[in-house]
């Protein structure tokens, strides 16, 4: 089966790019669409996600990939973080300003389509770009399904407190290692002060209490770096979500970057057959 892929850059938060690569089949009947969202120091390129486009779009579904604007890496060198001034201005909102922008692209994209169908759009996070899936699909009425894999529940439990905070706002920066890459990470100071400004408009719980769409909550028992824990919170704010623990699988679920198999692993593959599924039940 042959799979085509078409791909398209857009501006995105501060008028900078957002990359974006469409994976699909030719039917004659219309079908459903799946955008995801990378996580924190991630990409769309990252580790195995090409790969699990194509066997998305393999199963009949338009599988949607894309940067965020501010994650650091470049139009020309897109696997490699070349631009570390952008990631330290990231933020929550600019990253959920982005997934919305992409949202609306697609759907605009679609009604041009005679086989892709913008009334069934799923939105699909990982990890950090899981938070970012909850805010975006709790409020925009494009969004009828949403899948969140490894996803954390809070965009303020991770940040620094007392001395740690106080020095970041001191010096303006901070800096997290990256430690696949060993690149020293900086994030401004903005990004908390974003954060405290927009904290009810970034409020994860709220969110998901909230949805009254299908929503697919995936997790490994193994995570190291989300607990699967979080994923049992976010499942109890929202009674009505599915909620699956996939078993001896790590953060991105025995996948890693950069991925060299022909195959995926049995955790993803799991993972990926049951986010199929889900889809084509919206």
């Amino acid at each position: 089966m042959e799979i085509n892929k078409l791909s398209y850059v857009i501006m995105g938060s501060d008028e900078r790019p957002i990359p974006i690569d469409t994976h699909f089949t030719y039917s004659k009947e219309p079908m459903p669409i799946a955008i995801f969202a990378h996580g924190y120091k991630g990409f769309k390129d990252f580790g195995a996600w090409s790969m699990i486009a194509d066997q998305m779009a393999k199963a009949g579904i338009v599988f949607v990939r894309f940067n965020f604007s501010h994650n650091g890496v470049t139009l020309t060198d897109p696997t490699e973080f070349k631009d570390l001034k952008a990631f330290g201005e990231n933020n929550y909102s600019k990253e959920v300003n982005d997934f919305n922008t992409v949202i609306s692209f697609i759907y605009e994209l679609a009604k041009e389509k005679t086989n892709w169908d913008e009334n069934k759009i799923c939105i699909i996070g990982h990890s950090r770009g899981g938070g970012m899936a909850i805010l975006s699909a709790a409020n925009n009425s494009k969004v009828k399904g949403l899948i969140t894999w490894a996803a954390i529940k809070s965009t303020f439990e991770r940040m620094p407190k007392g001395k740690a905070l106080k020095e970041w706002q001191e010096k303006g920066i901070r800096y997290v290692l990256n430690g696949r890459t060993k690149q020293e990470m900086p994030h401004y100071f903005q990004f908390y002060e974003d954060l405290e400004k927009n904290k009810a408009n970034l409020d994860i719980e709220k969110s998901a209490r909230s949805l009254e769409i299908p929503w697919l909550i995936i997790h490994g028992d193994k995570d190291e770096a989300v607990a699967v824990k979080d994923a049992e919170i976010l499942h109890s704010w929202n009674k009505d979500s599915q909620f699956y623990i996939v078993k001896n699988a790590g953060h991105t679920f025995s996948t890693s970057h950069p991925w060299k198999l022909p195959y995926l692993p049995l955790e993803m593959k799991e993972v990926v057959d049951r986010s199929i599924a889900f889809i084509y039940h919206l």
